[in-house]
């Protein structure tokens, strides 16, 4: 059941993922970035740009990394500027919030990253070499840190869905780098916990989520608890796969508390 439920949603997704507006895309400057991933294979990422709307001379703001779900994968770099990052683009989500955000966006016959553990060693290696969007998704954040007034220390990633997946694999992959990340409806490898147990980690998803069992959740703030981490962690009664629209629009929630956070302090 609950692989036709992902099979049913994706499709309904895929019906609408391109429904942004077009005062939302005039935003988001369009970019590509080739880079060779660590396959050797060489590939191309397609990704969208936010800007802060006003830039102070001297001041460094945050970068948020935002990784979406299967139901926006494609070519069009378009779709990816759904939720998120549309809400980011307005006015007061803009005033609150001052940022850079990069929403790169995963190519259709692609994913983020595995959705089953890995049960050994070798299982891992084989997961991180079909990983090669995320070294694209690296790639990008090392070249805008360069090219524009980034705090290093404030870079958050989160993801939804498929992109919560995302966010913990990538942050296993650098564990050092991120300040905050917000996994919604995912899930990751439970052996991950011990690099990932000392990185500001806030997971929310849907009681009631039918496309990700909540367990993919819950097994990963269980290990990193057992790990010594202390995630945060919600879980939304009756609220099925949707649990960013509540998790990113909820005032004291994971956003307010992501921007709260600094690497180090």
């Amino acid at each position: 059941m609950v692989r036709l439920a992902f099979v049913s949603w994706l499709l309904s997704s895929m019906a609408t993922a391109a429904d942004v507006s077009d005062e939302v895309t005039s935003r988001y400057e369009a970019r590509t970035f080739d880079y060779t991933a660590s396959s050797g294979e060489k590939r191309e990422l397609k990704y969208r740009l936010l800007k802060p709307a006003h830039i102070a001379a001297g001041k460094k703001y945050p970068l948020v990394i935002f990784l979406h779900g299967a139901g926006e994968r494609g070519d069009d770099n378009l779709a990816q500027l759904k939720y998120l990052p549309e809400w980011m683009a307005a006015d007061d989500w803009q005033a609150k919030y001052p940022c850079y955000l990069i929403a790169p966006q995963c190519p259709s016959d692609r994913w983020w990253a595995p959705v089953r553990a890995a049960r050994s060693d070798e299982a891992r290696e084989k997961q991180r070499a079909l990983d090669t969007q995320l070294d694209g998704v690296l790639g990008v954040i090392d070249a805008a840190v360069v090219e524009f007034p980034i705090d290093a220390n404030r870079l958050y990633l989160t993801g939804l869905s498929m992109g919560g997946f995302g966010s913990w694999a990538l942050a296993s992959r650098e564990p050092t780098r991120f300040a905050a990340v917000v996994p919604i409806c995912g899930g990751g490898d439970p052996a991950w916990a011990e690099t990932l147990r000392d990185i500001p980690i806030w997971v929310a998803h849907g009681g009631a989520d039918r496309v990700v069992p909540p367990a993919k959740s819950r097994e990963m703030v269980e290990a990193l608890r057992t790990a010594g981490g202390q995630p945060k962690y919600t879980e939304l009664d009756g609220v099925g796969h949707d649990s960013w629209t509540p998790t990113y629009k909820d005032p004291q929630g994971p956003l307010p508390w992501m921007f709260e956070q600094v690497k180090g302090r």
